[in-house]
């Protein structure tokens, strides 16, 4: 089993930026790649960013292509995402999650280990 907590959400003016954690538990032989999903109120969770256990495959959705980086401390089993230049509709809770196979797809079933989640909100 692996067990995932984020930390580091907060509220930002728009244009500001914050850093997210999600430290993993357990054995890292249970995943092969990380991401980040997010949920607003009355939305559907959708695919931010993953990374893949090598650190050479990271992918992005094209709203945060060029804001947003992601990367990790194998070491530490922690994955960042830096998020920059920060908008109102970026507004939401940020779930870490983790998965055994693939990397590319945002499909949330893929995903075998999930987070609680941390609130940002990002104010105009």
């Amino acid at each position: 089993q692996v067990q995932l907590v984020e930390s580091g959400g907060g509220s930002v003016q728009a244009g500001g930026s914050l850093r997210l954690s999600c430290r993993a538990s357990g054995s890292s032989s249970q995943y092969n790649c990380m991401g980040w999903f997010r949920q607003a109120p009355g939305k559907e969770r959708e695919g931010v960013a993953s990374i893949y256990a090598d650190g050479e495959r990271r992918y992005f959705i094209d709203s945060v292509r060029g804001r947003f980086t992601i990367s990790q401390d194998n070491a530490k089993m922690t994955v960042f995402l830096e998020m920059n230049s920060l908008k109102p509709e970026d507004t939401a809770m940020y779930y870490c999650a983790a998965r055994r196979m693939g990397c590319a797809s945002w499909i949330r079933g893929a995903y075998n280990y999930w987070g609680q989640g941390t609130p940002v909100t990002v104010s105009s």
